[in-house]
């Protein structure tokens, strides 16, 4: 990088909340969340190594050691893959709790690298990126799976694969409620119910409902769309660790909902609807499932297509 050229010093950006393990794409399919996020500003510095200065907002007992922080260790796997000479300074604001299945320690890491990207004299392509996000995201959750970064790098409904992204396209009236409950929900605690063994028949079961889903958005129909939208491995084992669950994805079907399930690794649960008035129309009911079960949530209502990390502002 030449020093000389003028760029920004500082960039502040944003990444969205997320829907991962989107219906039977555990660990593969996630897509954006409206309303909710997380704000990185990356500033440039000599030293070269990578420093948390601030961290803010609802989550404030994070690592400031980079190597075990998100954003931290993301930045630091981009510096070492393209041999920067200069580091990065980060002040972290939460939006997204973490343990609540809305992608909050894969937001802070999605923001700090497009901030950071946007810093360099040859930025990286938002695929060049994922590398370095799944870095990040294997510091929170203990595994390199992409469905919360993926989603969060391109916007909208994404594939991700060990090495690759893949944006699948979805009708514009494909619309999603998430109600976040009042309740914490530690991503390792809930991929520890997974350990063990499955039936073949359930796998097979699962895999006819991803290809299902996945051709009936490329072909927006919507009979197939809600033939897929079936978690048969996933949810049975982890919807005992969220109480009320099973009420509010009633709620959501009672209401016309294509389906739903656990957003992430939970307690949220989402549910897909066919316009935005039907998502409308279903959100209180979801959150007074959740309400009878004892516990408050905040919901949020948007489409499927949503946004993708982006810069907020610079300053030279």
């Amino acid at each position: 990088m030449n020093s000389n050229n003028k760029k920004p010093v500082a960039i502040r950006a944003f990444a969205p909340a997320s829907v991962g393990n989107a219906g039977p794409g555990f660990d593969l399919l996630g897509h954006t969340v409206s309303g909710v996020g997380d704000r990185v500003i990356v500033s440039r510095i000599e030293e070269p190594t990578v420093r948390i200065d601030a961290i803010s907002g609802c989550v404030t007992n994070l690592p400031l050691d980079a190597a075990h922080n998100t954003a931290g260790k993301a930045l630091l796997s981009l510096r070492e893959h393209l041999q920067l000479s200069h580091g990065f300074a980060l002040e972290i604001e939460k939006g997204i709790p973490l343990g609540s299945g809305l992608g909050g320690s894969a937001a802070s890491c999605v923001a700090a690298l497009v901030a950071a990207n946007a810093l360099l004299f040859e930025p990286q392509s938002r695929q060049a990126l994922y590398r370095h996000a799944l870095a990040g995201e294997a510091v929170a959750s203990g595994s390199a799976h992409g469905d919360n970064v993926g989603c969060m790098l391109l916007g909208g409904l994404v594939l991700a694969s060990a090495d690759r992204l893949m944006s699948i396209p979805v009708p514009d009236e494909l619309y999603c409620v998430v109600v976040h409950p009042h309740q914490i929900l530690e991503t390792r605690r809930a991929r520890e119910v997974l350990q063990g063994t499955y039936l073949l028949s359930d796998v097979v079961n699962q895999s006819g409902n991803l290809a299902q889903l996945i051709l009936g958005c490329y072909e927006q129909d919507w009979d197939l769309i809600q033939a897929g939208l079936c978690d048969a491995v996933v949810e049975p084992r982890r919807a005992p660790l969220i109480p009320g669950f099973r009420r509010v994805r009633q709620a959501a079907l009672d209401h016309g909902a294509l389906g739903g399930s656990i957003s992430g690794a939970g307690p949220s649960v989402f549910a897909w609807f066919r316009g935005a008035l039907a998502a409308q129309n279903a959100a209180p009911a979801m959150q007074q499932a959740f309400s009878d079960a004892g516990f408050a949530s905040e919901v949020y209502v948007g489409p499927v297509a949503g946004p993708a990390a982006e810069v907020e502002s610079c300053n030279s």
